[in-house]
């Protein structure tokens, strides 16, 4: 069972810590608000009130034990830099910091940060894209551009195979999946798979040849 250890138990820590919950994972969870804490003990491990910018508080919870560390403090973005610094001074293996802007970001990579999440940003950005196109359902970004997007086949692919429509050398693109009138998504690894006007499909590959397709 892996374990992870989340800083900071605002909005997004919150939801963080009951996602992990669900996959079966350990969690041990830290803020300095009392209440806040309290109200995560039936998802959780362990729990401790405390502040994570003091070192021999970070010392005391053996970080280099845990799978990843999540950085999600509300409070000053100094906060943020000193204890991402000091999680992978003490060898943590994963640290995850949650920032709004780049800038933020360049700084926080500085001081170790393996991934940045962008909480707001990522979901301003999923609900822009599936509101401006009639085809695009949902999307899941990836690194350098690519994302998996859930999107309605072009009326001209009806009734042919994926390699009759050249997805891949013709649209750069990778079909997943596909769901059909049951709601249901399955896996599509067959060439020879038709696409027809009941579904919707997932493919991987970079937002440009996405809207290209779906435009």
């Amino acid at each position: 069972m892996k374990s992870f250890l989340i800083i900071g138990m605002g909005t997004f820590g919150h939801h963080l810590c009951e996602a992990l919950c669900r996959n079966k994972c350990e969690i041990m969870i830290v803020d300095q608000n009392s209440e806040a804490v309290e109200d995560m003990l039936p998802y959780v491990t362990e729990a401790k009130v405390a502040d994570c910018t003091n070192i021999d508080v970070l010392k005391s919870f053996d970080v280099a034990s845990f799978d990843a560390c999540f950085v999600c403090v509300n409070q000053a973005f100094q906060a943020c830099l000193e204890i991402t610094d000091q999680l992978k001074e003490l060898g943590a293996k994963r640290v995850y910091s949650k920032a709004d802007r780049d800038l933020e970001a360049k700084f926080l990579r500085r001081c170790g940060a393996d991934y940045i999440i962008y909480p707001e940003r990522d979901a301003a950005e999923r609900i822009a894209v599936r509101e401006s196109s009639e085809h695009i359902f949902d999307f899941i970004a990836l690194a350098e551009g690519c994302a998996i997007c859930e999107i309605e086949p072009p009326r001209e692919w009806m009734g042919r195979s994926v390699a009759e429509v050249g997805l891949r050398n013709r649209y750069n693109l990778n079909l997943i999946a596909a769901r059909g009138d049951d709601e249901r998504m399955r896996p599509v690894v067959d060439p020879g798979y038709k696409f027809n006007e009941a579904e919707h499909i997932l493919v991987l590959g970079s937002m440009d040849d996405v809207r290209r397709v779906t435009a």
